[in-house]
Formats: structure tokens, C-alpha cells, sequence
């Protein structure tokens, strides 16, 4: 069975990953047919690239991707556009959409689960728990000139 996997490069605490197709049975860093794309978490945002066609030909003969390619077929559109080729839509049609949402934008964002909830990845937790207290304080402090006001 073929899969559509990550295959770890980079330096050691430096990770970035190749997309690419292999058997099951071979490691995750071993023997592989085919790289289809690279994904580097290390940026901000993280950098994206998937060339879409091979993606499509492969996944229509029968190649499995796995849950964290899923999610970056997720976030580039891959895995929708595959569904509408096999629902009927001509795959040149597909491709150019690909290319030009692939045009918009060099690299994908938020996809970091930090961005998706609002909190910089930049901040610690003392730092958040502090801006939380202000805010708090400030929200007491304006409520009591309200009441100050009133009488």
C-alpha cells in the first residue's frame, strides 16, 4: 500500500519535511518513489509547497495520506480539489485554481495552533497571565468611575 507521507531533513532541533510517496512498509526516513512537496513548521507562517498534480494523480491511484499530510492537503486546498475531480470536474480546470491560489499566497498562515487561537507563540504564560490581570483591573477600575459617575 502506498503512502503519502512526511519524510524528516534538516539539522538536528532544526526539523523540516519532504511530502512524499512510499511503501508502508519502509521507514519514515527510507526508500520513497516520488517527493511531492516540503513543509517547513519553522517559519512564521509555515512554508507550504505541494505540487498539486502529482498530489492528484497519486491520491487517485489509491495513495493514502497520512493524518499530517491530510491536514496540510487541509490548508492548501488539495484535498477538496481532489474530491471535486472525483465527483467530475476536469482536472486543467483544477490545476490552474491550485496555481493561482498557490500565486496568492507564497506560503500558507495560520496554521499554527497558536495563531488559530489568538495567543503569539512569542509570549510565555506569566506574560499572558499578566495581560490578563491588567485588563481585568482596567475592566474594574472603569466600571468604578462609571458608578463614581452616576452619583
Amino acid at each position: 500500500m502506498l503512502k503519502i507521507r512526511l519524510r524528516r531533513v534538516g539539522a538536528k532541533k532544526q526539523p523540516s519535511y519532504r511530502i512524499v510517496i512510499a511503501e508502508a512498509d519502509n521507514p519514515r526516513d527510507g526508500r520513497f518513489l516520488e517527493n511531492i512537496g516540503h513543509y517547513n513548521p519553522r517559519t512564521e507562517p509555515a512554508a507550504i509547497s505541494v505540487n498539486e498534480e502529482r498530489a492528484l494523480h497519486w491520491l487517485s491511484m489509491g495513495a493514502q495520506p497520512t493524518d499530517a499530510v491530510h491536514r496540510i492537503f487541509g490548508w492548501t486546498g488539495t484535498g477538496d480539489r481532489f474530491t471535486r475531480l472525483k465527483s467530475g470536474e476536469e482536472l486543467n480546470g483544477l490545476l490552474s485554481e491550485a496555481e493561482a491560489a498557490a500565486a496568492e499566497r507564497p506560503f500558507e498562515t495560520k496554521t499554527r495552533r497558536d495563531d488559530l487561537i489568538g495567543v503569539s507563540p512569542r509570549k510565555s504564560k506569566k506574560q499572558i497571565a499578566k495581560e490578563a490581570a491588567v485588563a481585568v483591573a482596567e475592566a474594574a477600575d472603569a466600571e468604578e468611575s462609571a458608578v463614581e459617575a452616576d452619583e
